[in-house]
């Protein structure tokens, strides 16, 4: 048995009331969101003019090629390193939620994962994991040119009449953003669970990321380690 935080309990008209004032500010946040993409679909490009290489599952490639004959490109920098001892959870958690991209394709847009472990072991590790998306190994210096010094990332290129441009580049909690695991646990009574969150009394919390794994190593599957 497990304890539930103290709650506030209420009739269903009353729970009504309380809703709907909570979703005038969902709304309000909605439409801030909106205003936000505005914005970032007008911030300046930048002209990619270095040439890229990348392994993938048909050899070498360019930067263009991983545009897949497509306008755009969302491309997330994984932090899978040579002989990964320990793939980070964080990184794989964000990749399990990718899902089916040929929503993504027929919006003219493509999306892949470029990592610095050879491919021969992104292979490997993305056939354990079942993803079925484009996966890259990074030569040279890509993820350090556009912002993944350390880390993980993530950037989105445009082809206009054959230049690639770089639009748009995020990491940290803008990348947590694209994470739907943290969509749904934020819209249940216990949340994320985690320390820093402004939970009633009662909540069950731990540190955060230490619960994290790869979708394969929770014991029982899918229980957080609290």
């Amino acid at each position: 048995m497990h304890s539930s935080p103290h709650r506030a309990v209420a009739s269903m008209d009353e729970a009504r009331i309380a809703r709907a004032a909570l979703r005038d500010d969902e709304k309000q946040m909605t439409r801030a969101l909106d205003a936000l993409a505005a914005r970032r679909r007008r911030l300046p490009w930048v002209r990619v003019s270095k040439s890229y290489g990348f392994i993938g599952a048909n050899g070498a490639a360019t930067l263009a090629d991983l545009f897949a004959g497509r306008r755009q490109l969302i491309v997330y920098h994984h932090m899978l390193r040579p002989q990964d001892p320990a793939p980070c959870p964080g990184c794989c958690m964000f990749t399990d939620n990718i899902g089916e991209l040929a929503h993504l394709n027929a919006r003219n847009t493509s999306l892949a994962i470029v990592a610095r472990a050879p491919f021969d072991e992104i292979a490997a590790f993305r056939l354990r994991m079942g993803w079925t998306m484009p996966w890259f190994t990074t030569q040279a210096d890509f993820n350090a040119d556009f912002g993944v010094t350390h880390g993980f990332g993530l950037n989105v290129f445009i082809e206009d009449e054959g230049v690639v441009y770089n639009t748009y580049f995020t990491s940290g909690r803008g990348v947590e953003r694209l994470n739907s695991v943290w969509d749904f646990l934020d819209i249940t009574p216990l949340g994320r669970q985690e320390l820093w969150e402004d939970s009633p009394d009662g909540t069950p919390r731990a540190e955060p990321y230490r619960w994290w794994r790869l979708h394969d190593e929770y014991d029982p599957p899918g229980a957080a380690d609290q």
